[in-house]
């Protein structure tokens, strides 16, 4: 894992998942859904919740937490996710996408894998007060608009900015009451 660690009695987290050289595979609908299949998967069986997101080109952020505040089950949902969709995206990457981006995931160091698509670790923050989680969700929406992908965050069809600034339905169900 990384430096940043779940804590006992915080139980909401800002987590990203960045791609392997920040190689852009999010760029169109199939790659795009095996993470919103995932995500649905792990709500519907697996006690995530998902207050916010944001799907850009090359990584993830997520506002998480277990529906039953279980922070060790919620590090290993987070750990399965990124396995099963690592492994999903790496077929995809191989079939669909250029063998340069291929190669990109193809790592001779590894010892339990060849490929790698995402990096290491998934720099949870714990989400201890309001004014923090707000900061967050603000961050995450705002993130397509300070790349110049569009001009306002609910504009963005691959995140919940919508959802919180129109009502407009998510592509993955929302949980506004962590």
């Amino acid at each position: 894992m990384d430096s940043y660690k779940f804590i006992d009695g915080v139980y909401v987290y800002f987590v990203t998942f960045t791609v392997v050289h920040w190689l852009p595979i999010f760029i169109n609908s199939e790659s795009i859904e095996i993470i919103n299949e995932s995500l649905r998967f792990c709500i519907a069986n697996k006690y995530l919740r998902v207050l916010a997101y944001v799907i850009m080109p090359n990584h993830i952020h997520l506002i998480v937490t277990d529906s039953d505040h279980n922070n060790e089950r919620l590090a290993k949902t987070l750990t399965e996710l990124r396995k099963f969709t690592g492994n999903k995206l790496a077929d995809y990457i191989d079939v669909s996408l250029s063998e340069t981006l291929a190669q990109a995931t193809r790592n001779k160091q590894l010892t339990d894998r060849v490929r790698q698509v995402w990096q290491a670790g998934w720099h949870a923050e714990a989400l201890a007060t309001e004014q923090f989680l707000a900061q967050k969700v603000n961050y995450i929406h705002e993130n397509p608009v300070r790349k110049g992908f569009v001009l306002m965050p609910e504009h963005w069809r691959h995140s919940s900015a919508g959802y919180w600034v129109n009502g407009t339905e998510s592509e993955i169900p929302l949980d506004p009451y962590l």
